[in-house]
């Protein structure tokens, strides 16, 4: 314990220190590279094609990326961290999650510079990936004639972790009990019918990333209701949520709650890679919503292998633990036949929904 104590300290002596310095893009902002990015995205606005074309908010780290060569104007404060925990047994590393705030557009031709700083680094935290660190920088983006007008900031995460090798070691734990605490948190496992017993409590799902983009949609979800984000201008309906129309480009809206009538547009059967949460091979739809917007969502109510494009759908709440609580699709009927949808059991089969979640309240 005095040796992970003495390594904490050791790290949260980096935060605050620069991670990149002088960093300058590599290519202006550019309308060949707004075009590629809009194409692979589907995004046809407007705003981002012709004379007075602005590069979409979400390009705002492409202009810093180094590309295969990389840059040279990372610091060696951040390799001396990066090395700390690799010598400690942290050597695998994977993103988790990035914040972008964007102060003003940019243009084609804008000149890009950046430096980056050392925001936090965690407390030592157990994941089902391993023990590790989180690190998040913070990437400060300015372009201007002078390159001092700061534009927008990009926080990036990653863990660097030692890989779980033993189920012991992916429990969701610590090394000092808190497996334990969150076990004792866990609702017991319900009785099965014909008193088979039951399984071996199974891992938590993985919890929603919340963000002030999309928390009113969570917050909805508390209450029961699957909230569509509609625009205040040109009243376009959209999900998931984000922060601007991407019909109109306003950033005003309000919300219309979705009658959870749908059908199933596409949908793909899960069987690797295995996930600890979840039973392989499982349905996984892109819903269609009635009111026209998609959202992907597990299929209950058949067996996955019944799963049909076009099958009626209808929303419910399913409750997975004390905390979780998600919107599913159950299937009205039976794809071409006109039958019932499964029963309980056949749920079960579908994709461990049934049994997985505490209790499920109908839309």
């Amino acid at each position: 314990m005095a040796v992970t104590e003495d390594l904490s300290v050791r790290l949260k002596a980096y935060e605050g220190r620069a991670a990149v310095l002088g960093g300058h893009g590599k290519d202006p902002v550019n309308s060949p590279m707004i075009r590629h990015w809009c194409e692979a995205l589907g995004d046809s606005n407007p705003a981002y094609t012709g004379p007075d074309a602005i590069a979409p908010p979400t390009m705002l780290q492409v202009w810093t990326m180094g590309g295969l060569s990389g840059h040279e104007t990372r610091s060696a404060a951040y390799d001396e961290l990066l090395a700390l925990l690799d010598d400690a047994g942290y050597t695998s590393v994977v993103a988790t999650d990035c914040e972008q705030e964007y102060l003003r557009a940019l243009r084609p031709g804008d000149e890009i510079t950046f430096d980056s700083v050392v925001e936090s680094v965690s407390e030592r935290k157990t994941t089902r990936l391993g023990t590790g660190y989180f690190v998040t920088t913070r990437m400060d983006v300015r372009a201007g004639d002078e390159g001092d007008e700061l534009v927008g900031t990009h926080r990036f995460r990653i863990l660097k972790y030692a890989p779980a090798t033993t189920p012991a070691e992916r429990a969701p734990a610590d090394a000092h009990g808190e497996r334990e605490r969150q076990h004792e948190r866990q609702p017991e496992p319900r009785p099965r019918a014909g008193g088979e017993r039951p399984r071996e409590q199974r891992p938590r799902r993985p919890r929603p990333v919340v963000n002030r983009d999309n928390a009113g949609f969570w917050e909805g979800v508390a209450r029961r209701r699957l909230l569509i984000q509609r625009c205040a201008d040109c009243a376009s309906l959209r999900l998931p949520w984000l922060p601007g129309c991407n019909a109109c480009g306003s950033p005003e809206w309000d919300t219309v709650e979705a009658s959870g009538d749908g059908t199933v547009f596409s949908y793909v059967v899960m069987h690797h890679p295995p996930f600890p949460a979840f039973d392989p091979p499982y349905a996984v739809g892109l819903i269609e919503l009635a009111e026209g917007v998609r959202m992907v969502s597990n299929v209950i109510g058949v067996p996955y292998d019944k799963v049909r494009i076009g099958m009626s759908v209808r929303l419910e709440f399913a409750r997975y633990d004390e905390e979780l609580e998600l919107p599913v699709f159950r299937a009205e009927e039976t794809a071409g036949t006109g039958e019932a949808a499964g029963t309980e059991e056949t749920a079960e089969e579908a994709a461990g929904t049934e049994e997985t979640a505490e209790g499920v309240v109908r839309g």
